[in-house]
C-alpha cells in the first residue's frame, strides 16, 4: 500500500517546511518569504488526522474489492491487492489564509516579504481522497484553526 501526504503540519514537524520556518521567523521577527505572492493552494493536513488513517489502514489492508471501483472507471474490473492512497485535507487553503491563521494564534503580524514563484513550485495541490474515503470510510478533517491551534500550543511549549 503507497501513500501520499499533502502538507502536513503539526507538533515534531519538519523543520524546513513553512508552519515551522513561518512560526520561528515570526516568534523572532523576521521576514517570511512568502511565494507567489501567498496566492498558492496547500491541502494543509494536520498530522493527528495522518496518524489516524494510517491506524484505520493498518486495521484493513489492500485487497482486490469488488465494489471499490475508481472514480472514473466504467469497468467491472477489481483493484489489485496493492492501492495507493492520497491522505490529505480535501480543502485546499490558500498560503495567505495559513499565514493569518498563525499571526492570530500567535498574537503576532508577520513581517512579510512577498515573492514571485519559485521554478519548479506548483500553484496549488489538493487531495482527492475519493479512493480511501471508499475503502475505510469518513476520514478525518481537522479545521485549519484547530490544528493551527494545537500545533501553536507543541511549538510554544517545545521550544520556550
Amino acid at each position: 500500500t503507497g501513500l501520499r501526504f499533502f502538507t502536513v503540519y503539526g507538533p515534531w514537524g519538519r523543520p524546513d517546511m513553512a508552519p515551522m520556518k513561518f512560526t520561528k521567523a515570526i516568534l523572532e521577527k523576521k521576514p517570511i518569504e512568502i511565494f507567489n505572492y501567498g496566492k498558492m493552494s496547500r491541502s494543509f493536513t494536520y498530522i493527528d488526522d495522518v496518524v489516524e488513517i494510517i491506524f484505520k489502514l493498518l486495521k484493513k489492508p489492500a485487497g482486490s474489492n469488488k465494489e471499490l471501483k475508481t472514480k472514473n472507471s466504467i469497468s467491472s474490473k477489481v483493484l489489485p491487492p496493492h492501492m495507493i492512497f492520497n491522505i490529505g485535507n480535501s480543502n485546499s487553503i490558500q498560503l495567505n489564509d495559513f499565514i493569518v491563521c498563525l499571526e492570530k494564534e500567535l498574537g503576532i503580524k508577520a513581517n512579510k516579504e512577498y515573492l514571485s514563484m519559485q521554478q519548479g513550485d506548483v500553484k496549488k495541490t489538493q487531495s482527492d481522497n475519493y479512493l480511501i474515503e471508499k475503502w475505510i470510510g469518513e476520514l478525518p478533517n481537522t479545521n485549519l484553526e484547530i490544528g493551527i491551534k494545537k500545533f501553536i500550543n507543541w511549538y510554544l511549549n517545545y521550544y520556550f
